[in-house]
């Protein structure tokens, strides 16, 4: 006769899984340490939190499972458990943007109008290959650091109209940054568009592309 008791321990202990991503906050934490390892520091600079519910919230994640945690001397630098985890906010994203119609109307009111062109992975393969484009990573330097396109080029998105000089002029211009519901990559292609650069945005962002198994640069992520 199945134990009624032991099966509500089991679902219990599986939930707390779901208890840990039912919390915006938390989810955009994950957002952020699928580019790479962070310190609570930057997680909660990032984030626009204090250190200590930037803390709380990590320890969350932690005893779910979910994240590792490294010390190098006085600082704690937080990590994915793993690919799965990754995969596992991939597909949460991905089934919300389909069944929850607010999510949509959320995204586009943070993304702005839908006014920049997008392309998808493998034409930005075939552009690069072809000699016709540049690919220009606009995330923080030390997301760009952990892992990144190959041959991308680095400038973040604040410093983006002070480093216009550093872009060959004469080719096209693809800008990703963290993923599809990421903002920079739509305010790159406005700001170059608005100085007469041909650019156009990745339809999604590193997360999607370590994901399909692309190539990556720089440091390998768990």
């Amino acid at each position: 006769m199945p134990d009624g008791k032991a099966k509500g321990e089991l679902f219990a202990e599986l939930a707390r899984v779901g208890k840990a991503l039912g919390n915006g906050t938390r989810l955009e934490l994950l957002d952020l340490l699928a580019q790479g390892p962070r310190s609570v520091a930057e997680l909660a600079a990032a984030a626009h939190l204090g250190l200590t519910t930037a803390s709380a919230h990590l320890q969350t994640l932690k005893r779910a499972g979910l994240v590792t945690t490294t010390r190098y001397g006085t600082t704690v630098e937080y990590a994915l458990a793993g690919d799965d985890v990754a995969a596992l906010w991939h597909q949460v994203r991905e089934v919300a943007a389909a069944r929850v119609t607010d999510v949509g109307r959320a995204a586009r009111t943070y993304l702005g109008p839908d006014d920049t062109e997008e392309i998808g992975r493998e034409e930005l393969l075939r552009r690069v290959a072809d000699g016709r484009a540049v690919v220009l990573d606009v995330r923080p330097g030390p997301e760009f650091a952990a892992g990144h396109i190959p041959g991308a080029v680095s400038i973040p998105i604040d410093e983006l109209a002070g480093r216009l000089e550093e872009i060959p002029a004469d080719q096209e211009i693809v800008a990703y940054c963290r993923g599809a519901l990421c903002v920079f990559s739509h305010d790159a292609v406005r700001l170059l568009a608005a100085h007469g650069r041909s650019a156009v945005r990745l339809r999604d962002g590193f997360l999607e592309w370590r994901l399909s198994g692309h190539p990556v640069a720089g440091p390998a992520l768990p």
